[in-house]
């Protein structure tokens, strides 16, 4: 039978049953099957349409149609009794899209229950006590076409359960066989990724998968050496990271040490610089102090100054009159002498009238002599007086000279300790300006130390820190060395400096 012996057709047949003369059955009831199964299908498919497990086989009410006039064309082919390679064909293709579609078999054989009841209850109803083809032949034809009909239902139910199963089968060998090669591939998958994975974990972050697998698992070997490959640029730039932040803490340790200890120099300094400052400034306060008592003195001097201008001018005027008078006793002097030498000569012709009475004349020689030895006296002594005159006149002069330079000399330091006083006023205007400014400044220098003070406080945390994220960052590179990137070079790091 060609196909059909493919499928041992023939032994279903003889198994159960169905004959030549059940095949005529068969062909019997096609007169009624014509009439009765369109109204049985409805039935079926309305129960299709109203499942909705069943009606999710189904696109729409289209394709429900189409399936149900496929049923009445392979009803049509069972009841003719054509069980030929078509036939065959037609049950299997059946089958193999119920497989395909997951239309489990307990769908399809109820539908046979409902088309099966529909039909057998139509034809008992029908054709009990008559005979088909409108001979009365009782019970047993009707018996003999109902069982026909059975046996082609059973035999249809028969190859398309078998299809179904032989397509669970093959798609179930297909599965083993895929199955198999899939956990072939899973298995070099997972072997080249563990082997890599083992790599890894031993730091090795150049790790690759580099053998062949299967085309599923290139995805996962692409992901897998992607991500490997940007851990091992994130660890390097970790790494590197880690060694600028390793040496820049060692020079901010280093640097944060020298700052610490030259904001400690600082602090002494400036409290050096404000000790300093109070003495400066309690001094320029005392010299303040002195200025103001200076100015006074030299105010008390130049007020000396001016009283004595007016002593020096009277004694310049009483210099000038002891001139004067000198000049006048000069003038006097030079009469007595003029008087001495008229009374030497009246002498003199004394003596030589005295000579002439001679005897007569001796004691008024005598007298003559003696005044004229008086005479000189007087001449000598007028001489001298003069001579001390003149002297004192001179003295006078000089002393008049003297006095006026003194006048001038007072005058002059009048107005140098005018002068001075005034220098001295703005020398104490400028002592307590400074003293003032001192002060600001001994504030400012007191809060500048107290920010010193809290400046190296702040630098010790900061050292303190420092020292820690060195600490960390030594942690760091020791955890890095355990890490080869590149070429495979362990990542390790240069121990950041600890100055501290």
């Amino acid at each position: 039978m060609g196909m059909t012996d493919t499928y041992d057709v023939a032994g279903r047949l003889d198994f159960i049953g169905l004959d030549q003369a059940g095949r005529e059955a068969l062909r019997r009831l096609r007169p009624f099957l014509e009439v009765e199964l369109e109204p049985a299908l409805e039935v079926f498919y309305g129960r299709v349409r109203a499942n909705p497990h069943t009606r999710a086989f189904f696109r729409d009410d289209g394709h429900i149609k189409a399936a149900q006039k496929g049923q009445m064309g392979h009803w049509a082919t069972i009841v003719d009794g054509r069980f030929d390679e078509a036939y065959v064909k037609g049950v299997r293709t059946i089958g193999a899209t119920h497989a395909r579609i997951g239309l489990e078999p307990r769908w399809y054989m109820a539908g046979y229950a409902v088309i099966t009841e529909a039909l057998v209850r139509r034809m008992i109803e029908a054709k009990w006590p008559k005979g088909f083809g409108g001979r009365a032949k009782g019970g047993q034809e009707v018996a003999d076409g109902i069982v026909a009909f059975l046996k082609a239902m059973i035999l249809d139910m028969d190859f398309s359960i078998s299809t179904y199963l032989e397509a669970l089968d093959a798609d179930r060998r297909k599965l083993a066989a895929a199955r198999e090669v899939a956990e072939r591939d899973q298995a070099a998958a997972v072997q080249a990724l563990g082997a890599a994975l083992s790599r890894l974990a031993q730091g090795e972050l150049n790790a690759r998968v580099d053998a062949r697998v299967a085309p599923e698992f290139e995805g996962l070997k692409s992901d897998f050496n992607e991500a490997i490959a940007a851990l091992e640029r994130a660890i390097g730039s970790a790494a590197e990271a880690a060694q600028v932040v390793g040496e820049g803490v060692g020079q901010i340790s280093v640097a944060a040490n020298d700052l610490s200890r030259r904001t400690e120099q600082q602090a002494a300094n400036l409290e050096e610089t404000a000790a300093a400052l109070e003495e400066i400034t309690a001094t320029v306060r005392r010299s303040a102090e002195g200025a103001q008592t200076a100015s006074q003195v030299v105010a008390e001097a130049r007020a000396a100054a001016e009283r004595s201008a007016p002593v020096v001018e009277q004694a310049i005027g009483a210099m000038d009159k002891i001139d004067h008078s000198s000049s006048q006793i000069g003038q006097i002097i030079g009469v007595i002498d003029e008087i001495a030498f008229q009374t030497n000569l009246l002498a003199l012709n004394a003596g030589v009238e005295a000579a002439r009475a001679g005897d007569a004349g001796k004691g008024f020689a005598v007298v003559a002599s003696e005044v004229r030895a008086l005479a000189q006296r007087s001449a000598e002594a007028a001489k001298e007086i003069k001579a001390l005159i003149a002297q004192s006149e001179d003295e006078v002069k000089a002393g008049v000279g003297l006095v006026g330079q003194t006048g001038e000399a007072l005058m002059t330091i009048a107005e140098r300790v005018t002068a001075i006083d005034t220098l001295v006023a703005e020398i104490a205007l400028s002592a307590r300006e400074q003293t003032r400014a001192l002060g600001e400044v001994n504030i400012a220098v007191n809060q500048l130390d107290q920010l010193t003070q809290q400046n190296a406080a702040m630098v010790e945390q900061t050292t303190a820190a420092t020292n820690a994220l060195s600490g960390r960052s030594s942690n760091l590179s020791r955890v890095m060395s355990g890490f080869s990137v590149g070429t495979g070079a362990p990542a390790s790091l240069p121990r950041a400096r600890n100055a501290a």
